[in-house]
């Protein structure tokens, strides 16, 4: 007879039989992006909240018809269990929108984009007299390296890279 595996809490929560973590987290998409769309959508099957900000009021209204909050400023009160994307690096608010948001406890903060081409991101913090090692808290690119092309595989490479790092991972398939 095999003996009983050591008892593992993951195996037990991936079997139904027992609860998860329970630990409230909250995913921050920033910009309105068929990206964020799948993030947001994606992230609350993880157990995240989904957080939407928007500054453009039109694009805002447009995007409340989801379940999700949708907010126009960048939140002050995020707790240090916030990980926030943002979506869109081409946005003229880049920079003013990260900076408040790095003023927050936000866990993670990170921007999409093309690893080849520098970060629009550090110029627009700069400009705005962001120190440099709040700049450097900013992660791009963000992610696991999987070849996603569209926006539901950016959406799961992106969660796939959160909670690897949220769980002290490296991501991948290194063990």
């Amino acid at each position: 007879m095999v003996p009983p595996p050591e008892h593992d809490p993951a195996c037990a929560v991936a079997h139904g039989e027992a609860a998860g973590d329970g630990d409230a987290r909250t995913l921050v998409a920033v910009f309105a992006s068929p990206v964020a769309d799948f993030l947001l959508r994606y992230g609350a099957d993880l157990g995240y909240h989904g957080v939407l900000v928007e500054p453009d009021p039109g694009r805002a209204a447009a995007a409340r018809s989801s379940a999700t909050d949708v907010l126009t400023a960048s939140p002050t009160d995020l707790g240090g269990s916030a990980d926030v994307v943002v979506t869109d690096h081409h946005r003229p608010e880049l920079g003013v929108v990260l900076r408040d948001l790095l003023r927050g406890r936000a866990r993670w903060i990170g921007v999409m984009g093309n690893p080849r081409h520098p970060g629009p991101h550090v110029q627009a913090l700069a400009e705005l007299g962001v120190p440099a090692d709040d700049i450097a808290r900013v992660h791009r690119p963000v992610g696991l390296n999987i070849g996603s092309r569209t926006p539901p595989e950016i959406a799961v490479a992106t969660l796939a890279g959160l909670l690897a790092d949220r769980n002290g991972r490296p991501g991948g398939f290194a063990f």
